[in-house]
């Protein structure tokens, strides 16, 4: 575990941030001295993880944000600024997904997901990264993506393509923003005991079954986990990782081979 202090005076943007995996992060970040600001369309969604945040003594705005709306991002970034005085550190966690074959996927269903997660990704990491360079300090922006983007995902296609355009933004931004003191990575998330992806993608007791059977650990991940990881590629010590991505999904993308069956 790192320690208290590790991420002190840091300002960091979380969006999808409050609820699940967004909300885990936001709350490690603050134990390890971060400032937040949350973001998310459903303000409902944002004000339980602020007041949690504040009741346990730390710093955090809540601002209501569509990222598929670059006036918006940008207007994200500058109350960010306004607030805490910058932006050290971006988490692109706001995505949309749902299982759907392929060939009944409809126009608007496609780009729904696609423009949350590849456009919204894009436009925070511009609107964080203008700031981040203008500030003259570096920064660290982290995507959160999924295995599917590499290995495919029949029924998610939109989300997996969406997700490996991520992965590509992550390693060339990684590189065009090294000078500027930016570091850029990505992590992948499996199966986490989250109540959005719990009723979405393995809703009932035979997918859960399923799902476990192709987890070499045997278990789901949770939240915590997640966080930890996150706040590590954020931190300090992280400060030589760039560009990376880091699998956390208990080696289920692996595969299990013949020996497995015995």
């Amino acid at each position: 575990m790192l320690p208290d202090s590790t991420l002190q005076n840091q300002v960091a943007i979380v969006t999808g941030g409050g609820t699940g995996l967004g909300r885990a992060m936001a709350l490690e970040f603050s134990r390890l001295g971060a400032k937040l600001v949350l973001a998310s369309r459903s303000p409902q969604h944002l004000e339980p993880t602020v007041a949690e945040l504040r009741r346990q003594g730390g710093e955090a705005l809540a601002v209501p944000t569509d990222v598929r709306d670059p006036a918006q991002v940008d207007r994200m970034v500058a109350q960010a600024k306004e607030r805490f005085g910058g932006i050290d550190i971006l988490v692109n966690n706001a995505a949309g997904n749902f299982v759907c074959k392929a060939e009944d996927l409809s126009p608007n269903g496609w780009r729904a997901v696609v423009d949350i997660v590849l456009n919204g990704s894009f436009f925070c990491s511009r609107a964080a990264a203008r700031e981040m360079i203008a500030q003259g300090r570096g920064g660290k922006i982290l995507s959160v993506l999924a295995t599917y983007a590499w290995t495919g995902g029949p029924g998610t296609v939109h989300s997996a393509a969406a997700k490996a355009g991520v992965l590509a933004m992550t390693r060339t931004l990684a590189v065009e923003w090294a000078r500027h003191k930016i570091r850029v990575n990505s992590i992948t998330p499996g199966a986490s005991q989250t109540e959005g992806a719990s009723s979405a993608l393995w809703g009932s007791p035979e997918a859960a079954r399923k799902l476990l059977e192709k987890i070499p650990v045997g278990r789901l991940g949770n939240p915590e986990e997640i966080a930890r990881a996150a706040s590590f590629l954020v931190s300090p010590y992280a400060d030589y990782i760039n560009g990376e991505n880091l699998t956390l999904d208990g080696g289920a993308w692996l595969g299990r081979g013949f020996l497995a069956a015995q």
